[in-house]
């Protein structure tokens, strides 16, 4: 049982129950889930991820407080501080008065504006420019259970796919950095008689066009730790990952492993100019990565996005 469904087992055995037979009154305006920070929340938790932050729980949202008061906010904090302690083997963690808890009651304004810096989901055009794919990823991963009064989960549809301008941006400034670190740099560095630094031209280019894939899958690559798992589960992506997992590893100082990952390293490249191309994000007809970066940039519709620098919506 993974976090996600031990959540759901707790609501719906003791959390559900409770709500409905103690409040009653408030319940219209409660949404119920399971989002936020951890691998539990994206479903990647297993054995290891035990030993910290893990435990049956579940999240209220709450309106603002001319809806829902303090009063009321309170009582409801105490009745899920009284759910049972231990569910499927695993014990709750004591509820922290200091908050950093990840399950419990919470304000739909204050998980918002501790995910994405905003209380009701709206970005700035800087915002969208500037929150890294891990931030908007976490915002909107796990699971709603059920949202009455719906504000929750609208907020929630406006944070899962960007913008198309600022996608396009993200996508052209990736390609670039996918071009300059594998398609130019990882060579060069060989020929400078730095194997190290081909290696760090490898892990830019991975990271780059895992970026890449997941935008062009709408999806928002989550924190680094669980990015191949995540894009493994990518429609289409398997084939990709392993090639991208190879990069990652062998001696640059083989010229034999160096050869095959110069070789690979043009294979995704191709596979993804045709996939740009099949799309028609790109106008450009040629090899080369980078043109189709400024091909991508220059179909940005608003005209103030498009003249940034196409490296401004890159982020970590």
């Amino acid at each position: 049982m993974n976090g996600l469904e031990m959540a759901r087992g707790y609501y719906e055995e003791f959390g559900k129950p409770m709500l409905q037979s103690e409040f009653a009154d408030i319940l219209p305006f409660l949404a119920v889930g399971f989002v936020g920070s951890g691998s539990e929340h994206y479903g990647f938790d297993d054995e290891i991820s035990k030993d910290h932050d893990f435990e049956p729980g579940f999240c209220i949202f709450l309106p603002d407080e001319d809806i829902v008061d303090r009063k009321r906010a309170f009582r409801l904090e105490r009745a899920y501080a009284k759910l049972p302690k231990e569910y499927a083997g695993i014990k709750r963690q004591p509820i922290s008065p200091v908050g950093g808890n990840r399950n419990g009651v919470i304000r739909t304004a204050d998980f918002y504006l501790k995910a994405v810096g905003s209380a009701n989901g709206k970005l700035s055009l800087e915002q969208w420019l500037r929150l890294p794919d891990y931030a908007l990823a976490e915002a909107v991963n796990g699971d709603i259970f059920f949202d009455n009064y719906g504000e929750f989960s609208k907020i929630r549809e406006t944070l899962i796919c960007m913008p198309k301008d600022i996608k396009l941006k993200r996508l052209a400034g990736n390609l670039l950095i996918m071009a300059q670190s594998g398609q130019y740099n990882f060579i060069r560095s060989l020929k400078h008689g730095e194997p190290e630094a081909a290696q760090l031209s490898c892990i830019e280019f991975v990271n780059a066009a895992m970026k890449v894939h997941f935008l062009l899958r709408d999806r928002y690559m989550p924190y680094y730790k669980w990015s191949f798992r995540a894009f493994r589960e990518l429609i289409g992506a398997k084939e990709l990952s392993e090639k991208l997992s190879f990069l990652l590893f062998g001696d640059n100082r083989d010229t034999a492993v160096a050869k095959r990952k110069y070789n690979t390293i043009e294979e995704i490249a191709s596979e993804t100019i045709t996939e740009l191309q099949e799309r028609q994000l790109t106008d450009a007809i040629c090899a080369d990565l980078e043109k189709h970066a400024y091909s991508v940039n220059d179909k940005i519709a608003d005209s103030i996005v498009r003249n940034m620098n196409i490296l401004v919506a890159v982020g970590d």
